[in-house]
């Protein structure tokens, strides 16, 4: 995730200039001799928009449905069709233009390449729907370059992925009022401005526990970019599956203070396989190198974070927390163009679809296969509760008192570190 609240990163500000004239690649999913798809009148939502439970990863599509209800329910902002673009009807043949834009590659092996087969998906469910998108975006002024160059293409809908766009887009939203600009990861909200999540974190529970049970040292590793809320909460999230199932875990964290720098994870992972951790994971955009790195190291393993890299890591990987974009988005852009969709925070879990349990690897056992499967399962239905307290951090300090269940919004601001993780958090 790119859950940045007013963190910046020094070597994207330095790097920034030299980014701007390389990194813009605009392209269209479909070229310009793809024959033009009939528009459909504003008011009605194509008719595959509702994914089914295969689309959303053994969720429910009622669950899924709920989440959008009850966003709309809550939200306090006028409807989309009281303002929005998207929500007027179009000549016959025009296609709706919605805009994509990446902080890093599309090839990422991870965040980035998820929400860009998240717009694949997109198209696929709404053909009546042309996707612009832009990779390599530094999260600075030049994606609001970037945004008002979509926009003057035409594009009525943007979705900024990165958590870092959320400031500069915000900036400029009330100067497109027809624009909905749709963030990933924020937790604020404007007229035309709307964010949503996932709560991944459940996933990186049943990840540690896999991790828990395959280790032979007992030493576990995560490698993260920044210590950002998000982040802080998955480690805490995936050492509590590992302690749930091996009390004698310890969990190292260190941060490399960027979200794709190949050569740093490389460092980390030689850091952590020369201290005795075999068993490691990451909050890293890019996860190829320290995935493949796993490959590479004898009697060592891996989990993944954001999408299915098993492909990299035939023996190595175990199993992974993977995103689910693609019912989102076309849930969202459908819901402008009926014109219903109000500006809200959405956020939604396993029970939802919204995240997903990758595929589990051949070097796991077939039992503790199935006790992750019902561990997912458990955490689908809520009969599992992980951050139930009393949870300490690592000076010792109860930060959930004993029986507190913390909703959603309060567990995504966590800053702390769980005891049993060694690492700072500068």
């Amino acid at each position: 995730m790119r859950y940045r609240t007013g963190f910046k990163s020094t070597v994207r500000s330095l790097l920034v200039c030299a980014l701007a004239s390389l990194s813009l690649l605009l392209v269209t999913a479909c070229g310009a001799s793809a024959p033009a798809a009939t528009a459909k009148p504003a008011d009605v939502l194509p008719a595959n928009t509702g994914p089914s439970a295969a689309d959303l990863g053994g969720g429910s599509p009622t669950a899924f449905a709920k989440v959008f209800t009850d966003a709309t329910a809550g939200s306090k902002a006028r409807a989309a069709s009281a303002y929005a673009d998207a929500a007027k009807p179009r000549p016959a043949g025009q296609k709706l233009k919605v805009g994509f834009i990446f902080v890093g590659s599309q090839a990422d092996l991870g965040y980035n390449q998820a929400a860009y087969e998240g717009s694949q998906w997109l198209e696929r469910a709404q053909p009546d729907v042309q996707v612009l998108r832009a990779e390599n975006i530094p999260e600075t002024a030049e994606v609001q370059r970037v945004a008002e160059q979509m926009i003057t293409q035409g594009a009525s809908i943007i979705f900024a992925t990165s958590y870092g766009y959320s400031g500069p887009i915000k900036q400029i939203a009330s100067k497109y009022p027809g624009v909905v600009f749709l963030h990933q990861g924020d937790l604020e909200t404007r007229e035309n401005y709307g964010a949503f999540f996932g709560n991944i974190w459940q996933l990186e529970y049943a990840a540690g526990q896999v991790a828990g049970k395959m280790t032979k040292t007992n030493k576990l590793g995560f490698i993260a970019a920044f210590p950002i809320p998000q982040t802080l909460l998955n480690v805490n999230a995936y050492h509590l599956g590992a302690r749930s199932v091996n009390p004698k875990v310890e969990t190292t964290f260190v941060l490399t203070s960027d979200w794709c720098d190949p050569a740093k994870q490389t460092t980390a992972v030689r850091t952590m396989v020369d201290s005795g951790i075999d068993v490691f994971t990451e909050h890293q955009d890019c996860t190829k190198t320290i995935v493949e790195a796993a490959e590479r190291s004898p009697n060592t393993f891996v989990t993944g974070y954001h999408q299915d890299a098993s492909s990299a890591a035939p023996r190595a990987w175990l199993t992974g927390a993977a995103w689910n974009w693609g019912p989102i988005y076309s849930q969202l852009v459908g819901e402008i163009k009926a014109g219903t969709y109000k500006t809200s925070v959405i956020f939604g879990g396993l029970d939802a679809g919204f995240v997903k349990l990758a595929p589990l690897g051949k070097s796991v056992p077939p039992e503790v296969q199935a006790a992750t499967l019902a561990t997912v399962e458990g955490l689908r239905n809520g009969t599992i509760k992980p951050f139930t307290g009393p949870l300490k951090d690592q000076k010792g300090a109860v930060r959930i008192t004993s029986g507190v269940v913390p909703p959603d919004a309060e567990l995504q601001t966590i800053d702390w570190l769980l005891e049993g993780i060694t690492g700072s958090l500068k």
